[in-house]
């Protein structure tokens, strides 16, 4: 399965803290930013960083914004801008485009321009939609501190059909698999716990465990 790209626009506190997240976790990313300032803080983390200006139709297909798959905008108070560039992008035919908004007439305009999500920060880490944005098949993400968290997953073929202590998630990769969410239900899970099609399974562990645990779980 061929790796996601993303495209960062917007280097205020929230897209550089998805940027940083995205880097953590390994994962091909493009910074862009109008101020030439920030764009050279962020060019010694970013392998791509570039300065431009996003409501600019054709520096962006220079760009080759089209082949990014998920493009989060993460402008600051300049809500024109933020407006005009979700609409670029959505004219280009971006295939995902998260876009941070500052109050609900912004929410509003965001979501008739045809967003896929809408990210308000007060409710959401940048940290956290950069973990939820690299899986598709990550349902939830909730920090406990800087280096634990807690997931929902999907199960996937790989797992279905197996139980608990087959899966022996706990010596593989030192997570938990602290409930199974089954048709609304919430089950405890014991040892001989079968997974089932359809199960979403809560995990808590080390950030770094989890992310091993969930690209196993895709391959």
């Amino acid at each position: 399965m061929p790796r996601k790209s993303f495209a960062v626009i917007g280097m205020g506190r929230f897209g550089q803290s998805v940027v940083e997240e995205l880097i953590k976790q390994e994962v091909d990313v493009l910074v862009i930013d109008k101020d030439p300032e920030r764009i050279a803080k962020m060019s010694k983390i970013a392998t791509h960083a570039v300065t431009l200006d996003t409501t600019d139709v054709i520096a962006l297909k220079e760009v080759g914004i089209s082949s990014i798959d998920h493009v989060v905008v993460a402008i600051g108070k300049d809500l024109q801008s933020s407006i005009l560039t979700t609409l670029i992008l959505k004219d280009l035919g971006v295939k995902q485009v998260t876009v941070k908004v500052q109050d609900t007439n912004h929410m509003k305009i965001i979501k008739k321009l045809g967003a896929d999500e809408i990210i308000q920060p007060e409710q959401q880490s940048g940290k956290r939609l950069a973990s939820k944005i690299v899986s598709d098949n990550v349902l939830d993400y909730i920090d406990l501190n800087e280096s634990h968290s807690f997931i929902v997953v999907n199960a996937t073929a790989k797992i279905i059909d197996s139980t608990i202590i087959n899966l022996d998630v706990r010596n593989k990769f030192k997570i938990n698999v602290v409930a199974v969410r089954r048709n609304g239900d919430i089950i405890i899970p014991n040892a001989d716990t079968v997974i089932e099609d359809k199960d979403q399974l809560l995990l808590i562990g080390s950030n770094n465990d989890l992310a091993k645990f969930n690209a196993w779980l895709k391959k």
